[in-house]
């Protein structure tokens, strides 16, 4: 009998083994993403205190109007657009990229370039 394997859990593991060698500091927050099968999360998270600082994601009111004709990499470049600007905003200049266990490629990568556009330096 065959076993099916479970990629979640695998990317939940990569995922953790990444979270023991990256944190977020005050300085120098951590840019996390997750993605699911229709929408894209982005976070920027102090792990001293455990507070989310900045988000953005395909949901957010300002963006959801934008991204209902855009096909979900340039939603996702867009995501991180937004997650720049708005970690600019509060005065956030440089994160640490946590790409939650996906490999850097196709969406994540395209959130990750949308949010050096916008001024991020990872």
């Amino acid at each position: 009998m065959l076993k099916k394997i479970d990629r979640n859990a695998k990317r939940l593991k990569r995922h953790q083994r990444m979270r023991n060698k990256i944190a977020g500091t005050p300085e120098r927050p951590r840019l996390n993403v997750f993605k699911s099968s229709k929408h894209i999360y982005a976070q920027v998270i102090d792990d001293a205190t455990g507070t989310t600082l900045v988000s953005a994601s395909t949901l957010d009111k300002e963006l959801r109007d934008k991204v209902a004709e855009l096909t979900k990499s340039e939603a996702a470049k867009l995501v991180g657009k937004a997650v720049g600007e708005r970690a600019k905003e509060k005065g956030i200049n440089a994160v640490v990229f946590d790409r939650g266990g996906y490999i850097y490629h196709g969406r994540v990568k395209l959130l990750a370039e949308g949010a050096r556009e916008s001024g991020l330096e990872f």
